[in-house]
């Protein structure tokens, strides 16, 4: 067996870990090299162990990688970035999860992802830096969309093809894009997409981040916009997220609400 076969350097963003035994834990991760990857990292839940800080969800990390029998074993472990504030702020936490958990979903054991990663790393650190972590994850979901194969269609209602008109629509999760007024009501699943809120998801979906980054979304609109990319989340992925409906128990705590 040639040693690249045996030993491998990656890249990679920590997704989960599940204890194993009395001081293993499994830690799959999303990688550069590889995509993703269910490793076995050994005696890191031993207090001598040095390797344990490394491997957190959300950190950035370089590994070494041994091929075990059936898991790849960490040997060495070092972090790239450990990204402090999401750790410390829960709205932030959630958001990461978020984040991850799609990730989670959409890759294949290894099978490289390269856009993805990059995508994943740099919105865990536009989380990471900024204290409204709004329009980083809304980018995250229309670009994690675009990636998957999923790009919603916002210019032309998809069931009769017209241009969309500047008034109020509706969203189709099943069809996957926008409905003119007329298609709309004969679509009980579809969602109300109002003038303001398809201008915004257009926005979000046709520019940069950098172009993004200092835009204020009005709130009504921001829940208009979550509802919709959840929810067409959800419908693409054929399975119920768990994460934003914990985010949004934390966000009605954070806001006093009932």
């Amino acid at each position: 067996m040639h040693a690249s076969d045996r030993i491998r350097k990656v890249e990679a963003v920590v997704i989960a870990h599940k204890e194993y035994g009395e001081a293993d834990r499994f830690v799959r991760i999303f990688t550069q090299e590889t995509g993703k990857l269910n490793t076995l990292a050994k005696g890191v839940r031993k207090i001598q162990s040095r390797k344990a800080a490394h491997l957190e969800p959300f950190t950035h990390a370089a590994l070494v990688l041994a091929r075990g029998q059936t898991f790849w074993i960490i040997t060495q472990a070092e972090t790239l970035h450990a990204f402090p504030a999401i750790r410390d702020d829960l709205n932030k936490t959630t958001d990461a999860s978020y984040i991850m958990e799609l990730v989670d979903k959409v890759s294949t054991e290894g099978q490289p992802e390269p856009s993805l990663f990059r995508l994943t790393l740099e919105s865990l650190k536009r989380i990471n830096d900024n204290p409204d972590t709004y329009n980083a994850v809304r980018y995250f979901e229309l670009r994690f969309l675009d990636i998957a194969g999923f790009r919603p269609e916002l210019q032309h209602c998809v069931a009769c093809k017209k241009t969309i008109k500047p008034e109020d629509q509706y969203f189709s999760p099943l069809q996957g894009g926008i409905l003119c007024p007329q298609c709309g009501q004969l679509d009980g699943k579809a969602l109300s997409a109002n003038q303001d809120t398809l201008r915004y998801l257009r926005h979000f979906q046709r520019n940069s981040y950098q172009e993004l980054s200092d835009v204020v979304v009005p709130p009504q609109v921001r829940m208009n916009m979550q509802k919709i990319l959840s929810v067409y989340m959800a419908s693409v992925l054929e399975w119920q997220l768990k994460t934003p409906t914990f985010q949004q128990q934390i966000r009605d705590k954070t806001r006093g609400v009932d």
